[in-house]
């Protein structure tokens, strides 16, 4: 099976590539922009790989994406703007590329009759104080970015709709783990506590998250593109919601650091209060996250400590 992956050299993607290269009967083409958050570092290793092929190119540019796909037997898009307090200075690129570049892989998959799996977010549910978003509610999303990634999952579901193009979704809840872009919020929090930096922690701290580690998330995404039903939506949680105060501590006890790192600052605008999905579907095709919140947050600071020179040129 030969796989184009989108977006291969970001922190999801990069992950599901290697994930999914263990299969000896799976190939990658990945095609990335190497925008700040695509690091070819991340696949350090993987390039030697006869399996893999990389292709540095925009998902916006109709031209390179009908070629790849021509080639190629299934499409997973992760390529995206994802990025919150980003999008909320300039929304332009993640209307672009979330919006516009996934109509493009859509239309390739069109004229060449193939599978997509899209990524997406439980962010385009909004916020909810209480229960869990299941994959049929209704989308509310508060920022520029889940704005974008709701009007794509709206758009590849109308492809399944209108065209029979066989669309799978995966809204995946918060992820974390190696190889993640030092201004999200966990890695950012481990990097400063390592540089005995404060540790800036939004509004009262009490913004809820349920947080998956990245490589429970590629498991799942796997088995949804292999046993995923066409025109589904699948969310992707752990169940390991924690109020950001808590991850904090969490993290400064873990690296022995002293609490007075934590210094609150001004919330941002619209920032959801709590996420949550109901699991239901995806655990019906046989998935279960192996990490629990403590485990794989041990393990994604451990790696940051191990890996001080993959991170502070990031910084």
């Amino acid at each position: 099976m030969k796989i184009l992956v989108t977006g291969g050299c970001g922190f999801i993607g990069s992950s599901f590539v290697r994930h999914m290269l263990r299969n000896p009967d799976v190939e990658i083409i990945n095609l990335d922009k190497l925008t700040y958050a695509g690091n070819p570092d991340n696949l350090k290793g993987v390039e030697s790989n006869e399996r893999y092929r990389f292709v540095k190119g925009d998902i916006c540019d109709e031209k390179i994406v009908n070629e790849l796909m021509k080639d190629a037997d299934i499409a997973v898009n992760f390529a995206a703007e994802s990025f919150v307090d980003r999008s909320i200075s300039d929304a332009a690129p993640f209307v672009k590329t979330n919006f516009y570049g996934t109509y493009v892989i859509l239309e390739a998959a069109r004229k060449h009759k193939k599978k997509v799996v899209h990524i997406s977010t439980d962010e385009v549910y909004g916020s909810t104080e209480s229960g869990s978003f299941r994959e049929t509610d209704l989308l509310e999303p508060s920022s520029p970015y889940s704005a974008s990634k709701a009007g794509a999952d709206l758009l590849a579901l109308s492809y399944f709709a209108t065209y029979k193009l066989p669309v799978i979704i995966c809204r995946s809840s918060n992820n974390y783990g190696p190889y993640q872009h030092p201004e999200k919020v966990i890695p950012l929090f481990i990097t400063n506590a390592i540089e005995n930096k404060p540790v800036p922690l939004y509004g009262d701290g009490m913004n809820v998250r349920d947080w998956l580690y990245v490589e429970d998330n590629c498991e799942a995404i796997a088995l949804a593109m292999e046993k995923g039903a066409a025109g589904q939506i699948y969310n992707i949680g752990s169940g390991n919601e924690t109020a950001n105060i808590e991850m904090a501590k969490m993290i400064l006890r873990f690296l022995e650091k002293p609490e007075s790192l934590i210094k609150p600052v001004a919330d941002r605008p619209g920032h959801d209060r709590r996420y949550s999905l109901d699991t239901k579907k995806i655990s019906e095709l046989g998935w279960k996250p192996k990490h629990n919140f403590e485990i794989g947050l041990n393990k994604t600071i451990q790696w940051y400590k191990d890996n001080a020179e993959w991170w502070k040129k990031l910084k």
